[in-house]
């Protein structure tokens, strides 16, 4: 028998919608990635994201978009997917201002998520 706690996606906000709507490649990869999370294992695209503590941010290109989800590991014994977005901003890889302040505002509800359920 595995010791380990079982982990749980909690989806914050309209993640899930919004990843419902990627194209199938992106959406097996990320919850791929995601269930290399769960297994606590990092997955070769998943890599933190600047400004975050515990933060991560898996990136999966189709054809000639960009696709993200954003994710965070230490909190609870859950995996808070805090967003998934299309990145089209023309300024490099830089994340855009509007995205990190939705995730930033997602960041808190799941911090009040993990406080209310601490145990799942």
């Amino acid at each position: 028998m595995n010791d380990k706690q079982i982990k749980l996606i909690v989806w914050v906000g309209s993640s899930l919608e919004q990843l419902k709507k990627f194209p199938d490649t992106v959406k097996d990869e990320i919850g791929f990635a995601l269930h290399r999370a769960l297994e606590g294992k990092k997955h070769h695209k998943a890599k933190p994201l600047k400004g975050f503590d515990g933060v991560f941010e898996i990136v999966s290109s189709y054809r000639t978009d960009t696709y993200r989800a954003v994710y965070i590991l230490k909190l609870g014994n859950n995996i808070y997917v805090l967003h998934a977005f299309q990145k089209k901003s023309k300024s490099g890889i830089k994340t855009p201002k509007k995205e990190i302040e939705m995730i930033k505002k997602r960041l808190q509800q799941a911090l009040e998520l993990a406080k209310e359920k601490p145990n799942e």
